[in-house]
């Protein structure tokens, strides 16, 4: 029993979230305040967004590199046509999912069909989107809503207090998303899919699965859930910036990567990337919090990243399996 535990791909990542609290904690009593959890909270939950979708992806064996442009881009197509062209914001908000959902069918439909590697596709998809997004703004930020109280940016970005807690509804879509995911992956026939067509297309594809249509799905759900991220955190943080999002798209790999997922396809663990998405942001918030240069922040989730890796190799040498 106690065996089967510590071989579980999640155990190692949430030993070093357990860690960071004590240490950061330690470091600098203030860290556990609710103020600065709940800042933690407030951007990892629109990070967390895109690993869910990611950690779906990855399972079917595919990666999208074009999430942090579809998370700049979605904000500055929302509220363009919010301020601009007359739109209204909810109609905004529709017109600017569907055309995210137009992004992923086409890195899904290029992908499969042409059996180009998604790893080509979604980097020639990140140039198209981040520069179509400069070409609107003349790489300048955009007014983002300034009319007062919306439903759509309440339940999207809104917030209250629970004593010196402020609780985001973004964290509630989040939870939502992934309980939802993770039932999916580990408790239905959709979820085996995945895992078979990320481990072996083939024999999927032989045993009926439609291995084409599952991940043109998926890249689908991907750029959806970079769209509506990029919207929530232009909402919360009141700015539009078709730069925004810029390198996010390695950081949600290395979230999922660090969490259990296997790159290579075949497998994947919602609950380890919720862990490996906390364990980054409280690493980012924590440096930053004791006096470490935030420039160092890649240093250390290098560090995390190998050290992981080779964990995750011996444990599967001396269980004599793959990683």
């Amino acid at each position: 029993m106690f065996q089967r535990l510590i071989r579980r791909p999640e155990i190692g990542p949430l030993i070093l979230l357990v860690a960071e609290f004590i240490i950061f904690s330690i470091m600098s009593p203030a860290f556990l305040s609710l103020g600065n959890l709940s800042n933690i909270m407030a951007f990892t939950v629109e990070l967390g967004l895109m690993a869910l979708a990611m950690t779906l992806l990855m399972t079917a064996g595919e990666f999208d590199l074009s999430i942090g442009s579809v998370f700049g881009f979605s904000a500055v197509l929302m509220w363009t046509l919010f301020n601009s062209a007359g739109v209204s914001l909810e109609a905004a908000f529709a017109i600017t999912m569907a055309v995210s959902l137009f992004i992923g069918w086409c890195n899904g439909y290029i992908t499969t069909r042409l059996a180009i590697p998604s790893f080509l596709v979604t980097l020639g998809m990140l140039l198209v989107v981040r520069g179509t997004a400069l070409y609107i703004t003349d790489g300048f930020p955009q007014r983002t809503w300034s009319g007062g109280n919306n439903w759509l940016t309440d339940g999207l970005a809104g917030s209250f207090y629970i004593g010196g807690f402020r609780f985001y509804s973004s964290f509630a879509i989040f939870a939502v998303v992934a309980v939802v995911s993770g039932y999916v992956l580990s408790w239905t026939a959709f979820g085996n899919w995945l895992q078979a067509v990320g481990g072996n297309p083939n024999a999927a594809h032989a045993r009926g699965v439609n291995v084409a249509r599952t991940k043109i799905a998926l890249f689908m759900l991907s750029a959806a859930l970079a769209s509506l991220a990029g919207i929530t955190s232009s909402i919360r943080t009141a700015a539009s910036n078709p730069n925004s999002g810029t390198g996010y798209e390695l950081e949600v790999i290395a979230m999922v990567v660090i969490g259990g997922t296997v790159l290579t396809g075949g497998r994947g663990t919602i609950v380890g990337t919720v862990i490996g998405v906390f364990l980054l942001r409280v690493m980012r918030n924590g440096i930053v919090f004791v006096g470490v240069p935030g420039l160092a922040y890649n240093i250390f989730i290098g560090a995390i990243i190998l050290g992981m890796m080779i964990l995750r190799a011996i444990f599967a040498r001396r269980n004599g399996g793959g990683a």
